[in-house]
Parts: C-alpha cells; structure tokens; sequence
C-alpha cells in the first residue's frame, strides 16, 4: 500500500508500493562503483536501499519538508553514501552528471530526452512514463551518445513528479 509520508501529505507524497520499489531494484541491478540520481527523496527509504547497493546516491527533493525528512531518516539509520539537495530535477540534475542510473520516484508524461544524456553509455534510468489511468514502467538503458534502448516492465500508476515536461494538449 502507498504510505502518505506525512500528517496531511498531498496525493503525490505516498511512499511506493514496496513491491515496485523492490522491482526498481532488481530492475536496476545497482552495483557498488556506481553514481544514483533519485529525482525525489520522500522519506529516504528507497534511498537508502539504492545506497546499500551503489558507491553514491544523490538524491534531490522538491519540497524542502521532505527533504528534511528523508535526511534526518537516512542520519538516523547510518546511510552515509548519499547526498540529499534541494531543487527540481523532473527534467534532470547536471550538477553530479554523468549517472550511472537515475531513478524517478515518480511519473512523467514525457521522459525529458535531458535525463537519457545525463546517463553514462550503459547508464539505466527507470522511470513510469504515461498519464493515469495507463502508465508504465520502462527501463531505458544509454547505448551511445545520443541512443537508448527501452524495455517496458510493467503497467502501474504513480503521482507525477512536480513540474514533470508536459505533451502538447489539445485545447479549444
């Protein structure tokens, strides 16, 4: 079930599922010399699970109480590889680029094109890519400079990332 992550949370601010966030990282495969972009920190779990698996895990949370969350739960538990900052990375983060893998924590219309190049040649990024009621999971992997490869996973429904791209929409 999805946890609201605080008194009085928004509807995007539910922790995952645990059995998506479980696929994510079998799905990943994380390694120990490998760099992690999460784009939105919540309260640090998932975080904390990529950590156990990567070098470093750089984390960034929009909103400031929960970045606060998600470091003061990362403090308590002894997570040191992280690094949680503030801003908005729905269409990237250049300031630790290139990744070996970035996580979205939540979903997006359109996958910006900035986040495949922010990928190492190898580099996977997983995000859920669509509009509610249908959206789904897809692990994108980097091929080449300006090439990608995408796998669809699963269908599943997440809250969307705050100020993720957004299509054209027809309007009258």
């Amino acid at each position: 079930m999805e946890i609201p992550l605080y008194e009085g949370a928004d509807d995007g601010e539910r922790m995952m599922q645990p059995k998506v966030e479980a696929r994510i990282l079998q799905e990943l495969a994380v390694r120990k010399n490998e760099r992690v972009l999460e784009v939105g920190t919540g309260s640090g779990y998932l975080t904390a699970l990529l950590a156990s698996r990567a070098h470093h895990v750089y984390s960034v949370e929009i909103n400031p109480k929960l970045k606060a969350f998600g470091e003061e739960n990362l403090r308590r538990n002894g997570v040191e590889n992280t690094t949680v900052e503030l801003g908005d990375a729905a269409q990237g983060w250049r300031a630790h680029a290139p990744y070996d893998v970035i996580v979205l924590t939540g979903s997006t219309p359109i996958l910006p094109k900035t986040l495949i190049l922010q990928l190492r040649v190898g580099g996977r990024l997983f995000a859920v890519v669509g509009d509610p009621p249908v959206m789904e999971a897809k692990l994108i992997t980097s091929v080449g400079d300006d090439s990608c490869h995408a796998i669809a996973l699963f269908e599943t429904c997440l809250a969307p990332l705050k100020n993720a791209l957004q299509p054209a929409r027809f309007e009258f």
